[in-house]
């Protein structure tokens, strides 16, 4: 059953989608500047001698950067993920379900 949206309800949705695609590059560029200040400040505090290339040098990156590619998942693979138009009918199913509850 494929709906038809009206002119403001298809705005509302794109306005939402680029709100949700700004958050993501926003998160995308604090992950960026944040992990260069780690870098250089973990630069500056290495030993003479000592390599960069330590474990306890990448925690953050790492673990930050998960979180990163699972936002942008949310933000760009949304149908690959629950299918189209996932969420109206999630919402249809509980207004159905709730109604034949207190019928």
């Amino acid at each position: 059953m494929e709906r038809n949206y009206s002119e403001q309800e298809r705005l509302d949705r794109a306005r939402q989608r680029v709100k949700k695609i700004k958050g993501f590059y926003s998160h995308l560029l604090v992950y960026v500047v944040i992990n260069l200040m780690l870098v250089v400040i973990n630069v500056q505090n290495l030993e003479p001698g000592e390599s960069y290339f330590q474990y306890k040098n990448f925690y953050t990156l790492f673990f930050w950067g998960i979180g990163l590619a699972i936002h942008g998942f949310s933000v760009f693979l949304p149908d690959f993920i629950l299918g189209k138009n996932w969420e109206e009918r999630k919402i249809r199913k509980l207004m159905n379900d709730e109604k034949k509850h207190w019928e």
